[in-house]
């Protein structure tokens, strides 16, 4: 098979799809690997790394799409890539498809095969291909957050875990999954108090137990949010539904009981966001501000650090992309039920319930799903 890499256009995105050793594993199983030049730059990947590991280098993402079989990348394709995209190629890599109905329609309209990180699940519902780059936003919310709550970004001044003789900041975090759970370990390691909501409550019996004493976890509820938030510095929006839009938990309503300079970050942004005012923004221009409330809503947080990144994303993505190679795209998606899972689209057809209820379209069940 033909596996190609391009260089990630999206705005400050530094990620790359393939790490040099997976283009080896690739080319001593007998496939041919495209790396557009200049692809692993952001992540301190040089060409020389990629050409020693066997791949062959090409100049542009054109000649990537148009000759690869199976196109690997990291953020969803980009309006100019959108006519590259050609009928029978299959693309693996993060789509978030819910989030934007023009990326959808174009990508259906290209009658590729979407297979999507976000949504390959495996037999215990786990989203092996989301966690690390959730690891990495939820770390990465408490670190940003803690910039903007300094008065020179339009925060409150606030250091989030205090001083001797002065309060700790209190931070609200919104879902207790992997984003939630690691925004809390960085917050609590802050000494900050930390207050961190979900529905399940067999999840909030397992973070009681992990998490420190300086961490609450909550039943979410309306009246619980809105309690927490009159008291929050930072909120951290965490919530999941795998495929789906996020669920709107803060109306622009509540932004008016929060405190002046308080910093909202809204990690489902990629989902379209669990908060009504959110809007996505770039790590070029990462925040703005709603009824004094700051905002920030980047929709690629882990291309920021693409080195850390990089590395965790391949480590779990590399076996499948070998299995899609080695098998062919509908061989494995018929064998390998995560695989089938994370079709989205193939054939000119949603496969994806929650895109295609999302957008009132018709679902096609073309794999089993087991």
């Amino acid at each position: 098979m033909i596996i190609g890499v391009p260089r990630e256009v999206k705005q400050d995105e530094y990620r790359v799809a393939m790490l040099p050793v997976g283009v080896e594993e690739l080319a001593n199983r007998g496939h041919t690997v495209l790396v557009e030049a200049g692809a692993g730059l952001g992540s301190g990947l040089a060409d020389h790394d990629y050409l020693r590991a066997g791949c062959e280098l090409v100049a542009t993402a054109k000649e990537v799409f148009e000759r690869a079989e199976l196109v690997v990348k990291v953020k969803e394709p980009q309006e100019s890539e959108w006519p590259l995209l050609r009928a029978g190629q299959a693309l693996f890599t993060y789509f978030h498809f819910a989030a934007d109905r023009k990326l959808t329609e174009a990508v259906l309209t290209s009658d590729v095969t979407a297979i999507a990180y976000e949504t390959l699940s495996d037999a215990k519902g786990q989203l092996p291909l989301l966690t690390p780059m959730s690891e990495v936003a939820g770390r990465m919310s408490i670190q940003e957050g803690a910039k903007y709550l300094e008065r020179p970004q339009m925060g409150r001044g606030i250091l989030l875990g205090g001083v001797p003789g002065v309060a700790p900041a209190n931070i609200l975090i919104l879902g207790g999954g992997v984003v939630g759970a690691n925004a809390a370990k960085i917050a609590a390691g802050f000494n900050a108090n930390v207050a961190i909501l979900d529905i399940n409550v067999d999840r909030l019996r397992y973070l009681a137990d992990v998490m420190p004493p300086n961490v609450d976890c909550l039943f979410s509820d309306r009246h619980t949010i809105a309690e927490q938030l009159d008291r929050a510095d930072l909120v951290v929006g965490a919530v999941l539904i795998p495929g789906a839009k996020a669920p709107c938990l803060i109306r622009r309503e509540h932004l008016k009981t929060m405190k002046s300079g308080s910093v909202i970050i809204d990690v489902a942004i990629d989902q379209g966001g669990c908060i009504e005012t959110s809007k996505p923004t770039s790590h070029n221009d990462p925040t703005y501000i709603v009824d004094e409330v700051v905002h920030y809503c980047v929709t690629n947080m882990p291309g920021a650090v693409g080195r850390t990144s990089t590395y965790a994303l391949c480590n779990v993505t590399l076996p499948w992309v070998i299995q899609l190679a080695q098998r062919g795209i509908e061989s494995a998606a018929k064998e390998l039920p995560p695989l089938a899972r994370a079709i989205n689209m193939h054939g000119g057809k949603v496969t994806n319930a929650a895109v295609a209820e999302t957008f009132d379209l018709e679902l096609s069940d073309q794999f089993g799903r087991g």
